[in-house]
This record gives C-alpha cells, sequence and structure tokens, in this order.
C-alpha cells in the first residue's frame, strides 16, 4: 500500500490559523498578562504565525517542485 502524497500546505496553514487566533484571542487580555509576567504568550503566538507563514511557502514550493518531477516523468 502506498502512503499519501501529502504536501503539507493545509496542516501549516491550519497551524498557522491557530496561532492566529491565540494572538487575536489574548490581546484583550494584554494588561492581566503584563501583570503576571506572561507576555510571552503574545509573542510565542505572533511568532508561531510568522513562521507559519515561512512554512507555508516552503511547503507550497515543495509541492510545485514535486510537481514539475512528476511531470518529467512521465
Amino acid at each position: 500500500m502506498e502512503p499519501l502524497d501529502v504536501d503539507g500546505v493545509r496542516t501549516v496553514q491550519v497551524g498557522t490559523g491557530l496561532f492566529l487566533l491565540g494572538f487575536l484571542g489574548l490581546i484583550p487580555f494584554w494588561a492581566p498578562l503584563e501583570e503576571a509576567g506572561r507576555t510571552w504568550l503574545l509573542w510565542m503566538c505572533l511568532t508561531g504565525v510568522g513562521l507559519g507563514l515561512l512554512g507555508m511557502e516552503y511547503c507550497k514550493r515543495r509541492r510545485r517542485f514535486r510537481a514539475e518531477r512528476d511531470a518529467d516523468e512521465v
């Protein structure tokens, strides 16, 4: 049985979206987070969004490369 041919774009999109929702959901709680010394949670979510955008571009390029490679084999 052949493994599924998953390029990872959808997975990275979902993860990036969840980080964005986390960031947007924490913005109203900026003051309590700052008082507790937990503003790093906001920056972690924002970093997740940034890395997710980079990962999305990587996965899209990988998908294009694989499609071109498969077209050349035919």
